[in-house]
């Protein structure tokens, strides 16, 4: 680029590198420049990156590839200043002191790419991620980091200029720089559209992974050279005469060869050197898209049309919007020879990509122009890659918005995708339901942070767990802040799903373990004894008994057969019931006569612990042994207390099967709360007679009066319920 004379003194250099740095800027650009390479020239002093390139000399590298890329003051000074973060305190703030916020924007941007670069080298030297995972790495924090493409055009820059450092300099690890440029940068380049740095970098790359073929390449490249130049004059001076005569207006040049497009249409059509179309090439610019199509027509008539080598980027233009006719013709000496055309506005856009767009940072902000660039920024990166063939990786990203998505990593070098907004314990759930259980506490780039601080772009979190526990029931409360996605949100629920569950298996256990011995059975097999009652498995049939799905009645029938059903029905005397050998209970089915009501207050179902209670006229009132009301009318009159059980639950003459409910529900209060609710219970054919729902203060407190026919619909009711986004406690009133 440019070169510094050593005779001049140390201004006159100076001064002169500010001038080259601000070509294409103005003058007034000048100053500023100046004050930058003023303040880095005696900070950076001697100090020299990995690599040992000095320091100055990357960033001076960096500032003078920004120049043909046009890119604007900010990103040429930010590429002077990407390494004070380690020489200066506080860097974000004297940066933004001596050049404003968008120069210590961009610099940070440079630092957090370091970064990941550093976590990324790490990964892969400890083997944990093969190609496609580092590839991964790489394009979703670009993605994140997406709301200012400049940092991702610097990083391109600064790797172009490591390899040219390189090119001069036998270092250690340059098969590996070559070979991560090669993978990840040039095609990042590709589809930023930045041809200028792709052909760099892959040309760079290839010359230190494969040494051999590139010198060959370039040998023979260089050997035909005079052969070939004069071959392009030629057809140059023709073909401007042709199209002068069409009266097109173009600028007719020989296309730059690169060695790695070469090598590569080589290895894939399995061709010799001779054969490569893009050897001999020409480029056609022309004032606009009609031109195109009558220089193309032009070009088939002076040289014969090579079949199926031509191909329109134009009406179907690439995935990264380059546009351009391409062709290959037979030329007269029947070698080939290739030819692109386009308008001087696709070349603009194909030889420097988006980091055009950026030369219309002043005026498209305000007309609304910049964010439409940006837009088609966010589209370019999206996942239409080179690595997109996973199908699993197509189905699990091709709805996801990047407005809405964050990437963050493990200290191994994992990213991982969450929502905006999520936390810790979200991350660790996201990484695995274990982990999730038994977090305890978390860091955020080696800092301790509480579990509902909000995680941000890049950053890297690590999850201290305890060896053994479950979570807290205050991850469940969205005023908390403790969890942000709905998953996190359903393992919690589940973990404490399957703890009720765990408890419930080993009361069932005991109950049918006593019932056994009652009934002079215990050498009777739990196994056996499930399979008469139709379950599949034990462990289902004690979920029941300790459910109260299953009761003694049951657990009898199953043990003796239909005697029990044979036994005579006992008589009643005054509500009680005298059973053979039994406590005497009421039954409140199956028991023929029996006038018995349910009581409204606290509504009784099966197998809910009943109580009875002998009233004036109206037979025996059945409440469930924690209703208050009965209770207290219990404690005044003791004498009409009677002991009540429920017998056979199959419906009697004209006793309905089903029995009305309570469900209380507290929730965080939000639009379509009722509705989903509601459509839970009309699902599971719920019948709703009554509901009444109260908010306050951001809370909703409902109830639903429904009727049931057994324990299991209102318990899968309360699951359901308890699902429901919002909701944080659902339970029989």
């Amino acid at each position: 680029m440019v070169q510094v004379a050593h005779s001049l003194d140390s201004n006159d250099a100076s001064l002169l590198k500010a001038a080259a740095l601000a070509e294409g800027l103005g003058d007034e650009s000048i100053a500023p420049l100046q004050a930058a390479l003023d303040w880095i020239v005696p900070l950076y002093g001697d100090h020299a990156l990995r690599t040992g390139e000095p320091t100055l000399r990357h960033a001076l590298g960096m500032a003078l590839i920004a120049v043909p890329l046009k890119l604007d003051l900010d990103t040429r000074l930010a590429a002077l200043l990407f390494a004070v973060v380690e020489f200066v305190d506080q860097p974000g703030e004297e940066i933004e002191r001596r050049f404003g916020r968008n120069v210590a924007r961009l610099t940070e941007g440079l630092s957090r790419l370091a970064g990941l670069r550093l976590i990324t080298r790490k990964a892969t030297q400890a083997g944990t991620t093969d190609l496609r995972a580092q590839t991964e790495v790489l394009r979703k924090m670009v993605l994140a980091m997406v709301e200012d493409i400049r940092v991702v055009v610097l990083r391109l820059a600064s790797r172009t200029q490591t390899l040219r450092y390189l090119t001069e300099h036998d270092v250690d690890g340059r098969e590996e720089l070559a070979r991560e440029s090669m993978d990840l940068y040039a095609p990042l380049a590709n589809r930023l559209g930045i041809w200028q740095l792709k052909w760099e970098l892959e040309d760079l790359s290839f010359r230190f992974l494969e040494p051999q073929t590139y010198k060959r390449i370039a040998k023979m490249l260089d050997e035909r050279r005079v052969e070939r130049e004069a071959f392009i004059e030629t057809s140059i001076a023709r073909l401007k005469s042709d199209l002068a005569g069409a009266g097109v207006e173009a600028e007719v040049y020989g296309r730059p060869k690169h060695i790695f497009s070469i090598y590569n249409k080589m290895r894939a059509k399995h061709l010799d050197f001779s054969q490569v179309y893009d050897v001999r090439a020409l480029r056609v610019l022309v004032k606009d898209v009609r031109d195109c199509y009558t220089a193309l027509g032009i070009v088939h008539t002076i040289w014969q049309p090579i079949p199926g080598e031509y191909d329109d980027y134009i009406s179907k233009p690439k995935g990264n919007n380059y546009q351009s006719l391409h062709t290959a013709v037979r030329a007269a000496d029947g070698r080939a020879l290739e030819v692109q055309i386009r308008t001087w506005e696709m070349h603009r856009h194909a030889e420097l990509g988006v980091a055009a767009h950026w030369r219309y940072k002043e005026g498209a902000r305000e007309t609304g122009e910049y964010d439409e660039k940006i837009a088609l920024l966010r589209q370019l990166l999206s996942w239409r890659d080179e690595i997109s063939d996973s199908a699993q990786w197509e189905s699990h990203y091709k709805n996801a918005s990047l407005d809405d998505t964050i990437y963050v990593m493990t200290p191994q070098g994992r990213v991982v995708d969450l929502p905006q907004g999520a936390t810790p314990i979200d991350f660790a759930y996201r990484v695995h339901s274990d982990l999730g259980h038994r977090c305890r506490g978390a860091k955020v780039n080696g800092q301790m942070v509480s579990l509902n601080t909000t995680l941000d772009n890049g950053q890297v979190v690590d999850i201290i767990a305890a060896k053994q526990g479950g979570p807290s029931r205050d991850w469940l409360n969205p005023q908390l802040g403790y969890l942000a996605t709905s998953n996190a949100r359903a393992k919690v629920r589940r973990w404490f799903t399957l703890q009720e569950e765990a408890e419930t298996l080993s009361q069932g256990r005991t109950i049918a373990l006593k019932e056994l011995q009652r009934e002079g059975q215990a050498h009777s097999s739990l196994d056996e004894l499930a399979s008469r009652l139709g379950f599949k498995t034990t462990d289902a049939f004690l979920l029941a008994v300790g459910r109260g799905d299953v009761g003694a009645r049951q657990i009898q029938i199953a043990l003796h057969g239909d005697a029990a059903h044979a036994e005579p029905a006992p008589d009643v005397v005054l509500g009680r019931s005298r059973a053979r050998g039994r406590d005497d209970k009421i039954l409140v089915y199956g028991v023929g006569k029996l006038l018995t009501t349910l009581g409204r207050c606290c509504k009784p179902a099966p197998p809910d612990p009943i109580s009875g209670f002998v009233t004036r006229g109206k037979g025996v009132s059945i409440h469930r042994s924690d209703c208050r009301d009965y209770q207290h009318v219990a404690s005044r009159h003791p004498e009409r207390v009677v002991a009540a059980a429920w017998g056979d639950t199959e419906p009697v003459g004209n006793v309905s099967d089903v029995y009305p409910i309570d469900i209380a529900v507290e929730a965080h209060d939000r639009q379509g709360l009722l509705r989903d609710i509601s459509e839970i219970l009309s699902r599971e054919k719920l019948n709703v007679v009554a509901v009444n729902t109260m908010s306050k203060g951001g809370r909703a407190f409902m109830r639903f009066t429904v009727e049931v026919r057994n324990a299991s619909q209102s318990q899968r009711a309360l699951a359901l319920i308890g699902e429901v986004e919002g909701v944080d406690r659902a339970r029989r009133a």
